[in-house]
């Protein structure tokens, strides 16, 4: 499959792009809006990269759902 052949590719530069958001962002130094919510301090398991790369390979495919998408490929 194309999806498959591509999909280290379609990472790395997923990779790259958050890798170079969060340098921005800090630099910035941007404050978030409604301080006075609660915010969870967990790292999450996945990195946005991944996250971002699975969502961008179900776009790409030909699959109806996320779950069918997600059992199939992922």
């Amino acid at each position: 499959m194309i999806l498959k052949d591509q999909i280290t590719n379609i990472f790395v530069q997923v990779d790259d792009f958050c890798k170079e958001f969060d340098s921005q962002i800090k630099q910035m130094k941007l404050q978030t809006l409604g301080d006075h919510k609660k915010r969870r301090n967990r790292k999450s398991v996945m990195s946005d990269s991944e996250i971002i790369t699975i969502m961008i390979g179900f776009h790409l495919g030909a699959h109806k759902t996320f779950k069918h998408y997600y059992k199939q490929i992922v």
